[in-house]
């Protein structure tokens, strides 16, 4: 009777054994499970914060490789954003060491909204003051075309003025003449006759040139293509001019009669023929004529 007493207890005890051993590896196959389900969470919500991270250093990346010149509150915070990263990655994979991550994850995001719309208002910025510099440099080189067309211009008119403001001799005409004792003059064709060859020519009017003591050089060429009278010459620049007489007169800004008289070289007659009759200007042609003397 106490045998089959002790095979009933030791019976119960090995059923309560086994019920609890059974509930303890059922127990521990679902935390095994659980913990397992929670480490993947984690991993998933880790690589999901990895991935905003990379998100923000694209955005970022774009940021500055939009700007000519470099930002360096752009730079500085995609460096953060890149150390947090390296960080992250191996970091370990726990609640504690998410949450920190997360939370810095959320205070580098607040962050880059604010550099970001920063950044937006510098472009803006900037494309209205590119407009403007340009709008600036097109007024300048209008400007400066009108400038430069008004210098040439003013460059083209002074060289008018310069041309025109010069004396000038017309009605221009010359010949042979007998000079009596008494002053009185005669003009000849005959060579052997003529005493001086007399050249007479109107000094014209010209506002443009300035009043006062003025001259022009005349020359008077022979037959034999000799200059009569001094023959002498001045220098102007690169040009040498051989001249028979200096007309020198008084200029007041209104046409001038003028007459001058030369002599033959050496007191020698005049030869038979076509003399030509220059008048200069220093060294530019004015006026020019021709008589003969037979």
């Amino acid at each position: 009777m106490e045998n089959n007493k002790s095979s009933i207890g030791l019976k119960v005890a090995l059923g309560i054994a086994v019920v609890l051993f059974l509930g303890t590896a059922f127990y521990s196959m679902n935390l095994y499970q659980e913990s397992n389900k929670v480490q993947k969470d984690l991993t998933e919500e880790k690589q999901k914060v990895m991935d905003e991270l990379s998100l923000m250093a694209s955005q970022y990346d774009e940021a500055i490789g939009e700007n000519e010149v470099a930002n360096q509150n752009l730079i500085e915070a995609r460096a953060r954003i890149q150390g947090l990263m390296d960080s992250l990655k191996i970091s370990e994979t726990n609640v504690k060491s998410l949450w920190r991550y997360k939370q810095k994850y959320v205070s580098l995001q607040k962050e880059m909204d604010v550099l970001l719309a920063q950044n937006d208002s510098l472009k803006v910025q900037n494309a209205y003051l590119a407009t403007s510099l340009d709008s600036t440099r097109v007024r300048l080189e209008e400007r400066t075309m009108f400038n430069d067309s008004l210098l040439l211009q003013n460059t083209a008119l002074a060289e008018v003025v310069s041309n025109a403001a010069v004396l000038s001799a017309v009605d221009l005409k010359a010949s042979g003449v007998i000079v009596r004792t008494s002053g009185k003059v005669i003009p000849t064709e005959r060579a052997g006759r003529s005493d001086k060859v007399r050249v007479c020519f109107i000094v014209a009017k010209n506002k443009l040139v300035q009043a006062g003591d003025q001259e022009l050089y005349i020359q008077v060429i022979d037959p034999k293509n000799n200059i009569i009278g001094l023959n002498e010459q001045v220098q102007f620049d690169d040009v040498t001019l051989n001249y028979s007489v200096i007309s020198k007169f008084n200029y007041e800004n209104s046409n001038l009669n003028v007459c001058e008289f030369i002599a033959p070289n050496d007191d020698e007659k005049f030869d038979k023929g076509r003399y030509i009759v220059n008048v200069f200007n220093e060294k530019d042609l004015v006026s020019t004529s021709e008589f003969t003397l037979k």
